[in-house]
């Protein structure tokens, strides 16, 4: 017999499995020579009151032994099996072609970028140089852009698929049975590359092929259907079934399509800055104390606030994290977080942003391009007032919302350096704005926030694709082009790396079996 129950443990006794099995018995009022052992299930913190617990869902097993779990993947040879190509590795096209082995169907993989661990001479360059490649950088390369930016497994989209069986892929693959349990896994941008590295492996196993350094110029298509696609080799590769997983800085990808006159659109998304706090400071305001204790993680945080109608609202918060320059071409500054797998940085960090609605940028109703156009204008923007080599426009916090240029910033973690600016010139009125009035809202809710101890680094802008490539909700393939299949975040249909690898399966789910 199995009963299963949940628990409010403090940090002191997380750990300790014999206090957690006098729990039990008491819980359940039986003798414990009846208890033959238990599982976590669930596991969460509760920092509502002063006294932080974390809330425990407990399977004990009575009157019988526990159950290992076993997983037995369902690998098909698929050297030989009908090609579906698919391109970009990141979680999208990863699980795609996962999918695809497991659905007897070969996953030909096509990636512009380098091998997960290649990547890191690029990003090298990126902080020590300010020099970017336009193929190889924190979003193009395998792995994708969370790879080497976090790692965060958190998700709201269960209903869009099996989200467990994606974590129980990453733990077949190296990960800890931690992300099974914990109410927001994460992995670590130290610890992805290895298991994206295995991932490819299982594929290349089973007769997957992966293709790097080769980006697509072109997709074929005779009669309404999809036939191919062109490399910038030159070299020609033909399939009935096209998986689209570029991810949102795919930029060529969005241009291909206006060449070929093919359905695209334009898609709100959301825009600001990364926020940066000391993480001792999140520490206290978050478990009210003055030093965290040893079992608790790094503290987060979740902040939303209306100003004027319009959200405001933290995003990809990482503790004991870094801020990274994710921009993907020259003359542009794009900020985002990651944090390691023990977030044992002194800093944390989050974007702060506010959406962009179609009716906030001209004639985006009508042009698929305008609010690409104007993320583009604000990056260029950032890049021009930070004055090169990656350095980033920045300001304190309170000096931003009082309108003043900060005298000095604070120490940070993007290590291209940052630049004081008035962050006015940088953002539109509307983003400013908002944030402006947000921030003090957020020091009432969380006690330290609003600090000049923080410091605001612009910007945060690839939130989203600002673009969608609109497909059939029950085929999954674009409406003008049979077999193809938009997907993944560059498409519009995921937010991180858990809704993307969940959206690569349900598109290898949709092609019809031969």
């Amino acid at each position: 017999m199995q009963k299963e129950i949940e628990l409010a443990l403090s940090p002191d006794h997380i750990t300790d499995r014999e206090y957690i099995l006098e729990k039990g018995v008491k819980e359940l009022r039986i003798p414990l020579s009846q208890i033959k052992g238990f599982k976590i299930r669930k596991r969460s913190i509760d920092a509502r009151s002063r006294h932080v617990v974390f809330r425990v869902r407990v399977i004990f097993y009575i009157n019988e032994e526990p159950i290992v779990d076993i997983h037995h993947p369902n690998h098909q040879q698929v050297k030989n099996a009908k090609p579906v190509i698919i391109i970009g590795a990141g979680p999208a096209g990863l699980f795609a072609a996962y999918r695809c082995i497991e659905r007897g169907l070969k996953p030909i993989v096509i990636e512009r970028g380098k091998e997960v661990r290649e990547r890191r001479r690029d990003l090298a360059k990126i902080t020590r140089e300010g020099h970017v490649n336009p193929e190889s950088n924190y979003c193009f390369g395998e792995g994708g852009a969370g790879t080497y930016s976090d790692g965060k497994l958190y998700t709201r989209s269960d209903k869009r698929g099996d989200v467990q069986k994606v974590l129980q892929i990453f733990v077949n693959h190296g990960a800890t049975d931690d992300i099974l349990v914990d109410a927001r896994p994460h992995i670590g941008t130290n610890k992805l590359p290895h298991i994206i590295a295995a991932m490819r492996n299982t594929i290349l196993e089973c007769g997957g092929e992966f293709i790097f350094d080769q980006r697509v110029i072109d997709i074929h298509e005779a009669f309404g259907a999809v036939t191919g696609v062109t490399l910038a080799s030159g070299e020609q590769i033909n399939a009935p079934h096209v998986i689209l997983a570029t991810g949102h800085s795919a930029r060529d990808v969005f241009e291909l399509f206006r060449k070929k006159n093919w359905l695209i659109e334009a898609k709100s998304f959301a825009l600001g800055v990364r926020i940066e706090h000391p993480q001792a400071l999140i520490d206290q305001a978050q478990y009210h104390c003055s030093t965290r204790h040893e079992n608790l993680p790094p503290a987060y945080y979740s902040l939303v606030e209306q100003v004027n109608n319009r959200g405001v609202f933290s995003f990809c918060m990482c503790p004991g994290g870094i801020i990274a320059p994710c921009a993907t071409d020259l003359e542009e500054i794009v900020v985002n977080g990651w944090s390691p797998s023990k977030r044992n940085n002194p800093h944390a960090n989050s974007g702060t942003v506010t959406q962009i609605n179609l009716k906030d940028v001209p004639n985006a109703a009508t042009d698929p391009f305008a609010l690409l156009d104007f993320q583009k204008q604000v990056e260029k923007l950032a890049f021009d007032l930070g004055g090169g080599r990656l350095v980033a426009p920045a300001q304190r916090m309170v000096d931003f919302v009082e309108k003043r240029v900060s005298s000095s910033l604070p120490d940070c973690s993007y290590k291209p350096g940052t630049n004081s600016v008035d962050l006015d010139e940088v953002l539109p009125n509307f983003v400013r704005e908002a944030l402006r009035g947000a921030l003090p809202i957020f020091g009432k809710k969380m006690k330290g926030y609003y600090t000049n101890e923080a410091i605001l680094v612009g910007v945060e802008s690839r939130t989203s694709s600002p673009v969608r490539i609109p497909r059939d909700k029950e085929s999954l393939q674009h409406p003008q082009i049979t077999g193809l299949y938009p997907c993944g975040e560059g498409a519009g249909y995921a937010g991180g790396i858990v809704s993307a690898a969940v959206d690569g399966i349900n598109c290898v789910n949709a092609i019809p079996l031969p």
